[in-house]
């Protein structure tokens, strides 16, 4: 939080719908969503129902679960690339993994990502890795070829030799930045060319811009797709999932090994299930309505970016608007670097209350446009 000038973090009590109280007893509208994966809001009846009922058989058992084939099936049925799937933990696992899987398919060592992209905190990724790194002032780690966002000509010279391209399809972590027209499916034909392979991380985008994640929302097909959030309906849970027969190199079948103790988790399987099997095509066209609502209302205060229900609003002097939202009881990210995240539970009154607060620190700060 110093990064917005303040010393201490928010201590979260509890949630409800799309408020979040905190240990001092302030409510406030919540715009972070546990980064997202909130697409129902806090304490969901129907999820936490979900959970319960499936912690009453247990909370973990080393061996496969009925709802684990379950929710692999849901998935694949969502996401348009993805025929075979693997569940995990966290989405620096399901990163982490397919980097290994697409090196072992491939038969290369080195890989293509941007500047500003976040794939998690395993070590090859950690360079100019978005708004963590960003935001802490952290000295970057990390390894491949690492080229600007919608760049199409520096991955041109950059894709030879290479296993795959890693790409959010929406930037998601340096503010949201759609992909530039052309962009995504210029990086399917490089990578077809050469023979690398192109690793879409949806893990933000994935069930929250479409259900069938970016890949959907555009059109363009990965080889390899990771998942995270929604997936898990708040609970630890991601997967990466991707063409059967780059799936089948996978241990126990074949020889790329991957696993995990809680990976399929009973209680995170329950939670996913609950979620991934509400999301209608109502539930997204509600949901971009509400992103329009939003989109007219902060456009004018800033340079504003939304797909679907994620969206960021940059302005000059972001700490001033932070502190000045939160003092109004508005909880948004505490880095320009994060997206807001609508959900279901967000309702007008909420919406217009971010738009007049915003408008109101804009008359008083003037913080400017960027």
């Amino acid at each position: 939080m110093k990064a917005v000038g303040l010393e201490e973090p928010l201590f979260a009590r509890r949630g409800e719908g799309a408020y979040l109280e905190d240990v001092e007893g302030r409510r406030f509208v919540d715009w972070v969503l546990s980064w997202g994966p909130l697409i129902f809001g806090h304490a969901d009846p129907e999820t936490v129902e979900a959970v319960v009922e499936a912690a009453r058989d247990g909370t973990t058992f080393g061996t496969a679960t009925e709802r684990e084939v379950e929710l692999a099936a849901e998935i694949v049925d969502a996401v348009p690339s993805v025929e075979m799937v693997r569940l995990v933990s966290s989405g620096t696992e399901a990163a982490m993994s397919t980097l290994r899987l697409a090196r072992a398919a491939t038969g290369r060592e080195p890989f293509v990502r941007f500047a500003g992209g976040y794939h998690g905190h395993a070590d090859p990724f950690l360079s100019e890795a978005g708004s963590g790194v960003a935001t802490l002032g952290i000295s970057p780690s990390g390894e491949g070829r690492v080229l600007p966002y919608n760049d199409l000509d520096a991955v041109a010279g950059a894709i030879e030799g290479a296993a795959c391209v890693f790409v959010e399809p929406v930037a998601g972590n340096m503010g949201v930045v759609p992909p530039a027209g052309g962009f995504l499916d210029g990086l399917r034909r490089l990578c077809d060319e050469s023979g690398a392979l192109l690793v879409f991380d949806e893990v933000i985008t994935g069930f929250r811009v479409a259900r069938g994640g970016a890949q959907e929302r555009y059109g363009v097909l990965p080889d390899l797709t990771v998942l995270g959030k929604i997936v898990g309906g708040g609970l630890p849970l991601a997967a990466f999932g991707g063409r059967a027969e780059l799936m089948e190199r996978l241990a126990p079948v074949g020889d790329v090994y991957q696993a995990g103790t809680l990976s399929g988790n009973p209680l995170a399987t329950a939670a996913g299930l609950s979620v991934l099997r509400r999301l209608t095509p109502e539930i997204y066209e509600e949901l971009e309505r509400k992103g329009r609502r939003l989109d007219e209302g902060l456009r004018p205060h800033g340079r504003f970016e939304r797909v679907g229900a994620m969206a960021t609003l940059f302005v000059d002097d972001y700490p001033a608007l932070f502190r000045h939202l939160l003092e109004r009881g508005i909880y948004v990210a505490p880095s320009q670097n994060e997206a807001i995240f609508l959900s279901t539970v967000h309702g007008d009154h909420e919406i217009d209350g971010l738009i007049e607060a915003v408008a109101e620190a804009r008359e008083r700060s003037e913080l400017g446009l960027v």
